[in-house]
């Protein structure tokens, strides 16, 4: 006996988020897009909610995903984009001129950074482990959501 399954064609994501208002939202299910600082970057690409939903992700070149913005509203439920933890490193730099130096390094060499409080976030990757052990910095390794303050670009 065979089987016949039915699928719906995914939702097409065109825009990087929703223009609307949080009482607008009420009474309908909330699902999230759950992705890493670098997921977000990734305008076209098929992902799937929290709750199972196929999406496709089809943002204009060079725009991207901020944690917070809802992308798309249906009649019973929307989808909000968060921030998935991932590994960092952290640096907590003693001065201005130390917070500015990492910075510098690690943007130079086309790394992401965030700040977060007294904190510096950086991507937990071999290069930038590398770079903070010779420049002498302390770090902490953690996993937290990663929220670059800038696109940065990888030469990979």
């Amino acid at each position: 006996m065979a089987l016949l399954v039915l699928r719906m064609n995914p939702i097409v994501i065109t825009k990087s988020h929703v223009h609307v208002h949080e009482d607008e939202l009420a009474g309908r299910e909330a699902d999230a897009l759950v992705l890493t600082g670098e997921e977000r970057r990734w305008g076209r690409r098929r992902v799937t909610t929290r709750a199972g939903r196929a999406l496709h992700l089809a943002l204009p070149t060079g725009s991207g995903l901020t944690p917070g913005d809802v992308i798309h509203v249906d009649a019973d439920w929307y989808v909000r984009v968060e921030a998935a933890p991932e590994p960092v490193l952290v640096v907590r730099p003693a001065s201005c001129a130390e917070a500015v130096r990492v910075a510098f390094e690690v943007g130079n060499r086309h790394f992401t950074l965030a700040v977060d409080g007294d904190r510096l976030l950086i991507p937990d990757d071999p290069a930038m482990v590398q770079l903070l052990d010779r420049l002498g910095f302390a770090y902490e390794r953690v996993e937290t959501a990663f929220v670059p303050i800038g696109a940065g670009h990888r030469h990979e």
